[in-house]
């Protein structure tokens, strides 16, 4: 477990905030949520078959379990549910139906409440957890989009914050134009404050610094998006378009781009589109031995991360500590 981790998990104890756990009858949320209630990192509420739950063999003394289907809460978080979204055509009838589903059961808990964030994807798809939270949560305020990132810690690695950077995105957004990029980058720079605590250095990807490559669209978009990016946050350090090399060493920061505040220092990387943040986060995990944390979900109303179906129980405890972080601001 890496020194981010550690802190991040410290951190959670320190405020301890309910995370539910929609996806009850997985055995790696079981897994996870034994070492969180083990460690006192949050409270949490289990959702699934409540008698399947408490006759597992894991330690979960302290956790809340609830099955949907008879809980008593049901009726009220439909009616809930209905109010929310009759003006989309649901009816009631469809509500109570939807809220045996766990994912907008979970996410009608925290709009109620109940619960401060919810952490799931091990069994459900991207687009099941995020149309669920979207139509139930929405997206913060003053906020564009729902993007997302990833925190990775690159060992022995001098460059970003002792090796630790945020990519972004890496997960969601397939081709966000300009004014979408931008957005992702201010809510990354937040995002790193969140969670690693210093100032972020925010470098707006291409393969082209200052002009080097010729004119092209995905050259001009991160052009666009640098300038709309600036004008919406204008005390943050923000640069682009810089390639990888002028982002992070400083040396090459120096030569490719010397009246950059930015190149040779960023921690917060924002890739032009999904291909590159995708290819990006896993070339550096896999060949770099990096840990990578993610995708975590910036812009919802509260915090609702999604899981890669192959995480493990490692994985779930440690996306749980992170959104109890996000949780706490």
């Amino acid at each position: 477990m890496s020194s981010f981790l550690d802190t991040i998990l410290e951190r959670a104890k320190q405020d301890k905030k309910t995370i539910i756990l929609p996806e009850g009858d997985d055995e790696r949320t079981l897994a996870a949520a034994e070492t969180i209630l083990s460690q006192g990192i949050a409270n949490l509420t289990i959702l699934g078959n409540a008698e399947n739950i408490k006759g597992s063999s894991y330690a979960l003394d302290g956790a809340e379990i609830i099955d949907p289907c008879d809980s008593d809460m049901r009726s009220e978080l439909a009616a809930g549910l209905y109010e929310l979204r009759k003006a989309k055509g649901m009816t009631e009838e469809q509500a109570l139906e939807l809220i045996n589903n766990v994912l907008y059961f979970g996410n009608m808990m925290i709009k109620t409440g109940r619960g401060d964030g919810m952490v799931c994807g091990a069994a459900h798809s991207t687009s099941d957890v995020l149309r669920a939270s979207l139509q139930v949560l929405k997206t913060a305020p003053n906020t564009k989009l729902v993007s997302s990132f990833f925190i990775m810690v690159v060992p022995d690695c001098e460059y970003g914050e002792n090796g630790i950077f945020l990519f972004s995105d890496a997960g969601l957004e397939i081709q966000p134009d300009a004014e979408r990029l931008a957005h992702i980058a201010t809510s990354s720079a937040n995002s790193w404050k969140t969670l690693v605590g210093s100032e972020p250095v925010v470098a707006m990807l291409s393969h082209s610094t200052y002009g080097s490559a010729a004119d092209s669209y995905d050259r001009t978009k991160v052009v666009e998006a640098t300038a709309i990016a600036k004008e919406l946050a204008p005390d943050l350090a923000l640069d682009g378009e810089l390639q990888l090399d002028a982002a992070i060493v400083p040396s090459v920061g120096a030569s490719k781009a010397p009246d950059s505040s930015v190149a040779g220092k960023a921690n917060v990387l924002i890739f032009p589109d999904l291909d590159a943040g995708n290819i990006g986060y896993k070339l550096v995990q896999r060949l770099a031995k990096a840990e990578a944390y993610g995708p975590i979900t910036q812009g919802l109303a509260a915090p609702v991360n999604d899981l890669s179906r192959g995480c493990s129980a490692e994985d779930i405890v440690g996306v749980i500590g992170i959104t109890c972080v996000q949780a706490q601001q």
